[in-house]
């Protein structure tokens, strides 16, 4: 008599096929998490943070604390600028000092202002200095402190803008239609005198007329108008770069 065999009996539990199932499933629900969570970036910061690494390198803002033996040619180059720029900053207070005692040995701190501002060393030169009133032509008078002047700016590279003002009473001759014209004239006759006696660059000055624009105290009376008949020399700090020099 033959045995019957026996039926195999069903596996317990779910179906193989069915693990994978919910492996995927689980799997694609985290994708769909993760796609969910990047969604809520902020995206101005993310923009933001995705610019900067596009401008700079992220050792730029993060440098490592061990220095760099072997500067890169950036690093070299900002370097240079800040020893430049200190140096010339130096030089500016050395000339403030020599032009000051100057003028204290030469009784000229009535006719003449020296000081440091911003732009850099600031030189006030009432019209009695340089000029008889009216003309742009120099005075013999003036020679010994443009001579000065064009001595120290041989030893610096500093840019320098010689600014003509008059007073606000009108002014008609023939060469002179208006006190624009003046204005201009006598700034132009100081850096000619520089430039062509001391063997400066002409591309380092910047000659401007500002007329009566510029009033340095209120046009009330004799007093107020000598003052604001006047050329200001000023030897600019490299720290103000050349557009300010001339719009300021």
């Amino acid at each position: 008599m033959k045995r019957r065999r026996r039926p195999p009996e069903p596996a317990k539990g779910a179906p193989r096929w069915m693990v994978t199932f919910s492996d995927l499933v689980t799997l694609i629900l985290v994708f769909f998490i993760l796609l969910f969570s990047m969604s809520q970036i902020d995206m101005f910061k993310f923009k933001a943070i995705s610019e900067s690494f596009r401008d700079r390198q992220l050792l730029d803002f993060y440098p490592s604390i061990i220095p760099n033996e072997h500067p890169t040619d950036m690093e070299q180059n900002d370097q240079n600028t800040e020893e430049e720029g200190s140096e010339q900053g130096d030089s500016l207070d050395q000339l403030l000092i020599e032009i000051q005692a100057f003028l204290d040995q030469n009784g000229l701190e009535d006719v003449i202002v020296a000081n440091r501002t911003e732009r850099g060393v600031v030189l006030v030169l009432q019209e009695q200095v340089l000029f008889e009133s009216g003309e742009a032509s120099l005075i013999e008078g003036s020679y010994p402190f443009l001579d000065k002047v064009g001595t120290v700016l041989s030893s610096m590279p500093n840019l320098v803008k010689v600014e003509g003002h008059t007073d606000n009473r009108p002014i008609t001759t023939y060469r002179y239609p208006s006190n624009w014209e003046l204005s201009a004239a006598r700034a132009s006759t100081v850096i000619r005198y520089l430039t062509e006696n001391h063997k400066l660059e002409s591309r380092r000055f910047i000659a401007v007329g500002y007329g009566e624009t510029r009033p340095a105290v209120p046009n009330s009376g004799p007093e107020n108008w000598e003052k604001n008949r006047r050329v200001e020399i000023i030897i600019s700090d490299p720290k103000y770069d050349e557009e300010s020099l001339i719009n300021h």
